[in-house]
């Protein structure tokens, strides 16, 4: 599970943070490093009335944050992203070009590489999020395990250890999360993968692969 078969790493301006001589996911544990050394506050995004930008952040060319608005800081912000009313962007965050962080979305400690949409009702924690991912409105990418414990990526054959006690998911190029599912810590999406909405997924999903999540109901008369 190295970066590169996972993300298409020319769809982000930072693929130094990544080596594929280690798991994708040692990246995460190098963006707060990577902020510290290459960030340059500042850019040419548009902060409209009502929106709080941090003094560490970056804002590229056409980004637009919207009233409303959190960043903290440290974060990189790309060129042309929507950030939302309501978004609250913590610290070390980078995020590619003509991103979506929509509407009541938290994002601390993730790398969100170009054209990801994260639209609605999010939390990102300790993740990655690939080209062109999409998370359905209420996903939520769990980054801490109820024990505390080291964060694990469970395969059908091992169970690897992170040396993590706080990671998300990663998502990879084009995977698709439907509305309201719960992703797992340590769990990883393959490349154009999709998870049924109403979901709770842990594990890795297999590139081109689906999760199909049913329900059963019931419809009954109503008794007074």
């Amino acid at each position: 599970m190295t970066p590169s078969t996972l993300l298409d790493l020319s769809h982000t301006d930072h693929s130094d943070l990544f080596d594929e001589t280690q798991p994708v996911w040692a990246a995460i544990q190098r963006i707060a490093d990577y902020l510290q050394r290459h960030l340059e506050p500042g850019g040419n995004g548009t902060i409209l009335p009502g929106a709080h930008v941090g003094a560490e952040v970056y804002l590229g060319e056409g980004t637009v944050v919207e009233p409303g608005a959190v960043i903290k800081g440290p974060a990189w912000i790309g060129d042309n992203c929507q950030v939302r009313s309501g978004c609250y962007i913590r610290e070390n965050v980078i995020v590619g070009n003509g991103a979506v962080l929509g509407n009541s979305c938290e994002f601390k400690n993730c790398i969100i590489f170009d054209k990801c949409e994260v639209p609605h009702f999010n939390y990102v924690g300790d993740s990655i999020l690939g080209y062109k991912a999409h998370l359905g409105a209420g996903v939520i990418l769990s980054n801490v395990r109820l024990d505390r414990g080291e964060v694990t990526v469970r395969t059908n054959k091992e169970v690897i250890a992170t040396g993590m006690r706080k990671f998300g998911a990663i998502i990879g190029d084009y995977a698709e999360i439907g509305c309201n599912s719960c992703i797992n810590p340590g769990s990883i999406i393959g490349r154009r993968s999709v998870v049924y909405p109403l979901s709770n997924f842990a594990g890795v999903l297999p590139d081109d692969t689906m999760v199909k999540t049913r329900q059963t109901q019931m419809i009954v008369p109503r008794v007074s």
